[in-house]
């Protein structure tokens, strides 16, 4: 294939981007190293993610920014210290993260948990490689990173549903094998969005014996069950529900990234020594809630960022061997601006 070719894509110049305002522009990728590849990207997520950055939600975002982090496409440019076994042709994918120290005294980066690597933890966009290159994200044309966060994706998996698995699908994916999730497990799931949905599916994927939805509207009920849910909870419809199912959870994942959501009333549903894990990332503080809530029934309350390489290929594994589907709409990048402004608005059901 070619390697005649211009980095160009959709990029924010200030927090308005958020409002349907980033432009189409040519901008410099990393400067190349022999263990990066090039990927001409064909399909790329739209993540919340996305939207905090593009309108400095979280934090001042360093712009011009191009953001998306759940890119799947074909390798065009392979360096010749590229790991992997990638080659030019192959399909891939890069998630939220494309680069850690890597280094042999890094305590995460030797034990395969190199998305909490304290050291060098270069996020896909908005961020900066040790060499000082400027990291750029997936709604383009192309795009460059450490082969190292580069992954061969399944035939059997379709790329418009490969690429939101990459950031929505491993960050459900992740604590959800790590708490244990599987036969005898009882496991909730807060919210019934782009990451709610996956952890239905994963959590039915991974074996567990009982899998509650947890939405405030009831609205969301029938596509709960259709996706595997076996119980769903409408907090708004049942204003003693945290008493109607006191103690009835292992493990709830919590997708809502509101700083308003009734965090103690959740705490409620852990059965003893059950855990729950924060994944949904809110602008704001998390609300306050009594020590006692975990201290009665010895309870933790956790969180957890992405997945490592190693899950992001366990997951993509499990994904093929069990065909699990997620629910996509695709849509062209030239409508990047539009969709991410219906996006904000709620409008993307999953």
């Amino acid at each position: 294939m070619s390697t005649d070719y211009k980095f160009q894509g959709w990029l924010g110049h200030d927090p308005s981007a958020a409002d349907g305002n980033m432009k189409w522009e040519t901008y410099e990728p990393k400067k190349w190293d022999e263990s990066d590849i090039d990927i001409k990207v064909t399909h790329c997520g739209i993540c919340g993610s996305d939207l905090h950055t593009l309108r400095s939600g979280w934090a001042p975002t360093n712009y011009p920014c191009c953001v998306g982090h759940e890119i799947v496409g074909h390798a065009v440019k392979v360096g010749s210290k590229a790991e992997g076994n990638i080659k030019v042709g192959d399909r891939v994918g890069v998630g939220a993260q494309s680069s850690s120290c890597l280094k042999p005294d890094c305590e995460q980066c030797t034990t395969s948990t190199e998305n909490h690597c304290q050291v060098a933890n270069v996020n896909t966009y908005d961020s900066k490689y040790p060499d000082g290159s400027k990291s750029y994200g997936g709604y383009a044309d192309y795009w460059r990173g450490p082969s190292h966060f580069v992954f061969k994706i399944p035939d059997q998996i379709a790329s418009e549903d490969a690429a939101p698995m990459l950031c929505g699908g491993v960050t459900l994916y992740s604590p959800l094998k790590r708490n244990g999730c599987g036969p005898g497990k009882k496991v909730g799931i807060i919210g019934l969005g782009g990451l709610g949905h996956f952890g239905v599916l994963y959590a039915k994927a991974l074996g567990a014996e009982k899998v509650v939805a947890i939405s405030r509207k009831a609205e969301k009920k029938d596509d709960a069950l259709k996706l595997g849910a076996d119980a769903y909870i409408a907090t708004d419809s049942d204003p003693d529900w945290p008493t109607h199912h006191a103690q009835s959870l292992d493990l709830l994942i919590c997708t809502v990234s509101s700083p308003n959501m009734p965090l103690e009333a959740y705490l409620q549903l852990l059965r003893v020594r059950g855990a729950f894990v924060q994944v949904g990332a809110p602008e704001d503080r998390m609300p306050a809630f009594s020590a006692f809530a975990l201290i009665a029934k010895g309870a933790t309350v956790g969180g957890s960022a992405i997945g490592s390489p190693a899950e992001i290929r366990e997951m993509l594994a499990l994904t093929a061997r069990k065909g699990i589907k997620p629910w996509v709409q695709a849509r062209p990048l030239r409508e990047a601006n539009s969709a991410v402004v219906e996006m904000g608005e709620g409008k993307a059901r999953f």
